[in-house]
C-alpha cells in the first residue's frame, strides 16, 4: 500500500488560479490519517462557480490567499508517493498555476487521476464522482472540496485493494 494525499480544489472562475477551496486526505498504509480544509481568497472577486459548489466571494472575502494556504498545507503533500485527484489533469492545473501565481514551488510528486482508475480497475462507466461513489457506497457531498477529496482517497483505497487481491490471486 502506498502514501498518497487525495486533493481537490473548487474554483471561483475560468482561471486555474482561481481556487477558492481546498481539500486534503492523507492516506497511510490504506487508512486516512489526516484531513485538511481551506477556503482561499481567490485573486480576483469574480464567482462564476458560486452555483455548483455554494461558495461566495462574501465567504472567501476574508479569507487568505494561495500563497497564505499553501505553505500551511504543503505537509499534508510530503513524503508521500503521489498526488490523486478524481479528473486529476484539472486539479494538477489548479495547482500548478495557484503555485506559479504564489511563486511557490509544485510539489514534485506525480498525479493520479481516480476517473481513469474508476473505469480501467474497477470498471466503473461512467467514471463521474458521483456515479463512482454511488457504485462503491461511498458517502458524498459533491463539490465541498473535502468531501471530494475523502471519496477520490477511497476510491484510490478500493484501486489499491483491488489490485492486492489480483495479485495474491496471481492475476
Amino acid at each position: 500500500m502506498s502514501k498518497f494525499t487525495a486533493i481537490d480544489f473548487e474554483t471561483a472562475d475560468n482561471g486555474r488560479d482561481s481556487a477558492c477551496a481546498v481539500g486534503l486526505v492523507r492516506v497511510e498504509e490504506g487508512r486516512i490519517t489526516r484531513t485538511a480544509y481551506r477556503l482561499i481568497r481567490p485573486p480576483r472577486p469574480v464567482m462564476l462557480f458560486t452555483h455548483i459548489h455554494g461558495i461566495t466571494w462574501e465567504q472567501v472575502a476574508g479569507e487568505p490567499s494561495f500563497a497564505e494556504v499553501w505553505p500551511e498545507l504543503s505537509d499534508m503533500v510530503d513524503g508521500t508517493d503521489f498526488l490523486a485527484a478524481h479528473n486529476a489533469p484539472f486539479d494538477k492545473g489548479v495547482l500548478n498555476a495557484c503555485c506559479a501565481a504564489a511563486g511557490l514551488p509544485v510539489p514534485p510528486q506525480p498525479f493520479i487521476c481516480t476517473v481513469r482508475l474508476s473505469k480501467k480497475e474497477l470498471g466503473i462507466n461512467p467514471g463521474n464522482l458521483s456515479h463512482v461513489c454511488h457504485h462503491l457506497s461511498i458517502p458524498l457531498n459533491h463539490h465541498n472540496a473535502l468531501s471530494d477529496a475523502e471519496a477520490c482517497a477511497k476510491i484510490m483505497i478500493t484501486v489499491e485493494q483491488v489490485r492486492a487481491e489480483k495479485e495474491a490471486a496471481g492475476e
